[in-house]
């Protein structure tokens, strides 16, 4: 399926809006990564910890948004955005939100 953060593609006209289609995925980090990645931050460096968790987060979110533009009959999704968030306490948590606009194709 073809995911783009424009509103257009070239070469492809949109025959179709079908509806926003969002994909969500919250995920806690492991206490031992946490404490690992803190170590890391105080000493500088990349966090691989966090950012494994936050890729996996991400392919969660797209997967769902994805199915759920799929489910309507859309071959693409346009206007795509990410957001992350880092939520519960100390930030125990972390977020990706992902939507678009599910279009079909001419």
């Amino acid at each position: 399926m073809l995911k783009t953060t424009t509103s257009t593609v070239d070469n492809k006209e949109v025959a179709e809006y079908l509806d926003i289609v969002v994909g969500e995925a919250i995920l806690g980090a492991n206490i031992f990564k946490d404490l690992f990645g803190a170590i890391r931050d105080i000493v500088g460096g990349r966090a691989g910890a966090y950012e494994e968790e936050m890729g996996k987060a991400r392919q969660i979110a797209f997967e769902e948004m994805e199915a759920k533009a799929r489910a309507l009959g859309a071959d693409g999704i346009l206007g795509v955005d990410i957001d992350y968030e880092v939520i519960g306490p100390k930030g125990g948590m972390m977020m990706v939100s992902v939507s678009g606009t599910a279009v079909r194709f001419r």
